[in-house]
């Protein structure tokens, strides 16, 4: 959407964009780059988790080529980089169309928060916490008249709220509310900038006109760009002011997917106890849960460690935050039966078929009184056995399938093209043992049956 400005109407200063923020603050954030793997030469040069190029289309499937292939075919495994891309749907406005409100001392001094924040965000910017033992709750859905009373569980800077409110309560209606070209308003600037006071002020002057939850051009309201910046307490104050908790953009992605989706433990835990009503099993529109997509991301990262050739701290840590966010999703209710639409995948399956060693073990350490059933489910034909006897080359196979086999996993099972798991082992000499393997505890399960039985 485009606005005109008259010829005597200037901008008060120029904005940068959501996109340019949301890249400059994750390029602050990172002081590494993954080291690139020798099976990935015509690649472009891999990135860690946490600095994800805006230029390519973010796809929760992790851009693995396996995750299209669907559960049929079983290619040979190799090492790949993390190949997580920034989400393309971050806005790409100018804002040059600001807003004009009274040049007061109130607002030149916001002026200038704006100019020299905008590099810097320096950590120590939130210094003054204004606690009010009164509130029993922060997030409560809170009325103008009480939003100065809020206990905001970290530091927020009373006078700069101040300032930030008495500058957007001298903003119109339509200029407190205009959106750009891309469909940003102050509150997605604010936002992607990290200013919690200015955003918190915009955010109840949109939410009083029914704006709060305003999407720009790729669907993102102002919570979903929160998330993407891991702006915790931002989150935290647009949940409490009332912002949709399952809004979705043109991609299906809620907060939940985004926040399990780039292992932001800090933002997950805000999203999962806000409110009761945030929908754990909600689908992205590629079938998707969150929980599938923090397995998935969790592999990428798991993938990308296996390729660096000395350990990664960086990559160890942030991979360990994607654990945790599995383990938070599966604590809040999150059904680990819960299938991915296009191939029918559980969580289990996709950690299997990426051979990602440590979910793997992870997920069957979980107590479940239906974990025999829960390990032999099918995905387009295929248990999580015959995935694992598809992974040749992986060094992690024999010990995926001997944890498989130690959950209940049976190896008589067919698939639609009527194998069993042993059936789609590697040839050779690794291959026979593993066989071996699997007739052994084929045999076994037999004979416990039969004893049953009897």
């Amino acid at each position: 959407m485009h606005f005109e400005k008259s010829p005597k109407e200037k901008p008060c200063c120029t904005l940068p964009t959501v996109k340019k923020l949301l890249e400059q603050k994750r390029r602050r954030e990172t002081s590494s780059v993954l080291p690139s793997c020798s099976t990935a030469s015509t690649s472009p040069a891999p990135q860690t988790a946490a600095t994800l190029s805006s230029s390519e289309p973010f796809h929760c499937t992790g851009a693995s080529s396996s995750y299209s292939d669907m559960a049929v075919s079983f290619e040979q495994w190799t090492g790949a980089p993390e190949s997580s891309s920034y989400y393309s749907s971050l806005p790409g406005s100018s804002f040059a169309a600001a807003y004009n409100p009274p040049v007061t001392p109130e607002f030149t001094q916001q002026q200038q928060q704006l100019q020299e924040l905008g590099d810097t965000m320096p950590q120590t910017y939130f210094s003054m916490l204004v606690p009010d033992p009164s509130m029993s709750s922060p997030w409560s859905f809170l009325g103008p008249s009480q939003a100065s009373q809020l206990s905001f569980g970290s530091s927020m800077d009373a006078a700069k709220l101040d300032e930030a409110r008495m500058l957007v309560s001298g903003m119109d209606d339509r200029r407190a509310t205009r959106q750009d070209e891309d469909g940003d308003t102050i509150l997605h600037i604010y936002t992607a900038k990290g200013l919690r006071e200015c955003a918190y002020a915009a955010a109840e002057r949109l939410r009083d006109v029914g704006r709060l939850d305003a999407k720009e051009h790729k669907g993102k309201t102002a919570l979903l760009v929160a998330v993407t910046a891991n702006q915790t307490e931002i989150v935290q104050d647009l949940l409490s002011l009332g912002a949709d908790i399952n809004a979705c953009e043109v991609k299906g992605q809620t907060a939940l997917h985004l926040a399990a989706h780039y292992g932001l433990p800090g933002v997950l835990q805000v999203i999962l106890e806000s409110r009761p009503d945030v929908n754990l099993e909600a689908r992205n529109f590629e079938g998707m849960t969150p929980l599938h997509c923090a397995a998935i991301s969790h592999s990428l990262t798991m993938k990308a460690l296996s390729c660096s050739a000395m350990p990664d701290v960086s990559l160890q840590t942030k991979a360990a935050e994607k654990l945790s966010c599995v383990q938070m999703l599966l604590n809040a209710g999150a059904s680990l039966l819960s299938q991915e639409i296009k191939s029918n995948k559980t969580v289990l399956h996709l950690a299997v078929k990426e051979g990602n060693i440590d979910l793997v073990h992870h997920l069957l350490k979980i107590p479940l009184q239906n974990m025999r059933d829960f390990v032999n489910m099918k995905a387009h034909g295929h248990t999580a056995l015959h995935m694992a006897a598809g992974l040749h080359g992986n060094p992690h196979q024999a010990e995926i399938l001997r944890l498989l086999l130690s959950g209940g996993a049976d190896p008589s099972i067919r698939n639609l093209e009527n194998d069993q798991p042993a059936h789609l082992l590697q040839s050779g000499p690794r291959g026979e043992q593993l066989k071996l393997m699997l007739k052994k505890r084929s045999a076994s399960s037999r004979r416990r049956n039969v004893s049953l039985q009897d």
